[in-house]
């Protein structure tokens, strides 16, 4: 593609061995902002690779979306062959970064210490399912089973009285913004100092405390005063309210919201009832005043509601659904979603990066590979001869399955 975006990290070289979605997601995000990504794929290629919708194998929507600004390269660690051409990309990177397990990882020999020695100013960054030290250090994990394990399955069993995962992958996704996060920050470190190091974000022990933050309550003090859980997390009636056409979601949360809303709905006693006087009196009482909020919003239709509550300057807005966003006013507005045109899978629709910088938006500068695309590309760009690189592909070291 022409007309690369500058972005943050634009000169930073990332080797990703990451597969499915936290560690991918995190290298999307590192890519965004101008990174040079080299994905390693095994013969199989990503499993996230035929997750999904697809026009051609190996191309499914997530490919689309988490591939982009990524170079593919096909390198079979098992096969002795592969090994020179990965340990010639190791000493040219910045960062390497996979979400193997420790043992794993040992057996293919990309621990740090083996990875360092190579390197030794590299930012060596793993994701795994658990903290390396712990008991659960070579368990597998998937999203589902993080979201069970730290908490918030629990939680939805709480309000509705079957627990149930978030309709997303969660855990993954919120682990490899920290992956990114904090391979930025090493990366900042290695700009000032000069050092390498090594990092380990583990899935439960970094879902757990982004679960747990507002949910100690009771049992932050010592000895414990009480349960965890927050209150209005809690509130069978902390939903989308149901209206006389539809639904709206409405968050009055301070003094002047309450105030405001308590008129509106005509209830001005309500002002002085000591149970919502406060903030903390509001918390005790969250299902009252949240079943209030619950029964208003049966008497008038969405629409009505969003005009009277704005003006009224009380937080509403609609309840949409995923096809809603592709309509949105506001989204459209800001170019959420983009068509453009994928060079093998014809026109689809880009997710364009949501945040903004002043100087170094960072944005869309690769589309999303084919399995090993890059592959010859990259050897070559390592000094293999193309005999070499030939030889290399007879052995297996760098085919893609049929």
């Amino acid at each position: 593609m022409t007309n690369m975006p500058k972005g943050p990290l634009q000169g930073v070289r990332v080797v990703d061995l990451t597969t499915v979605m936290l560690g991918p997601f995190c290298t999307q995000i590192l890519g965004e902002m101008g990174a040079e990504v080299i994905k390693i794929e095994t013969p199989d290629g990503d499993v996230n690779r035929w997750t999904g919708e697809s026009r051609s194998p190996g191309m499914s929507t997530g490919q689309l979306i988490k591939g982009r600004n990524k170079r593919s390269i096909v390198l079979n660690l098992k096969v002795v062959e592969a090994r020179e051409a990965f340990e010639k990309l190791i000493k040219t990177a910045d960062v390497f970064v996979h979400n193997i397990r420790p043992k794993a990882a040992n057996r293919l020999a990309i621990d740090y210490e083996t990875i360092a020695e190579l390197n030794p100013s590299i930012i060596y960054a793993s994701a795994t399912g658990f903290g390396e030290a712990g008991p659960f250090a070579d368990k597998p994990a998937y999203d589902d089973l993080i979201q069970g394990a730290s908490g918030i399955a629990s939680l939805y069993g709480k309000v509705t009285g079957t627990p149930r995962y978030i309709p997303s992958v969660m855990a993954d996704k919120t682990t490899g913004l920290f992956l990114s996060n904090y391979i930025s920050m090493a990366l900042f470190h290695k700009e000032r100092t000069g050092e390498g190091q090594k990092l380990h974000v583990p899935m439960y022990e970094t879902f757990t405390a982004f679960v747990i933050s507002e949910h100690m309550q009771g049992q932050t003090f010592v000895p414990a005063t009480g349960p965890a859980g927050y209150t209005r997390m809690l509130t069978v009636h902390r939903k989308p309210y149901e209206t006389m056409d539809g639904f709206i979601c409405v968050v009055p949360y301070t003094q002047k919201h309450w105030m405001n809303f308590f008129t509106l709905v005509g209830e001005q006693n309500l002002i002085e009832d000591p149970r919502f006087s406060s903030q903390t009196d509001r918390t005790k009482n969250i299902d009252a005043l949240y079943e209030i909020v619950s029964d208003s919003m049966k008497t008038r239709t969405t629409s009505d509601w969003l005009i009277t509550l704005t003006d009224a300057d009380i937080p509403a807005g609609p309840m949409n659904s995923p096809e809603d966003l592709f309509d949105c006013p506001h989204l459209d507005a800001v170019g959420m979603f983009p068509e453009i045109e994928h060079p093998t899978e014809g026109r689809i629709k880009h997710i364009k990066v949501p945040v903004t910088f002043s100087k170094t938006p960072g944005g869309l500068y690769r589309h999303s590979e084919k399995l090993g695309e890059s592959t010859h590309a990259v050897l070559s760009e390592l000094g293999f001869s193309k005999a070499e690189i030939i030889d290399l592909q007879n052995t297996g070291a760098t085919s893609p399955k049929k």
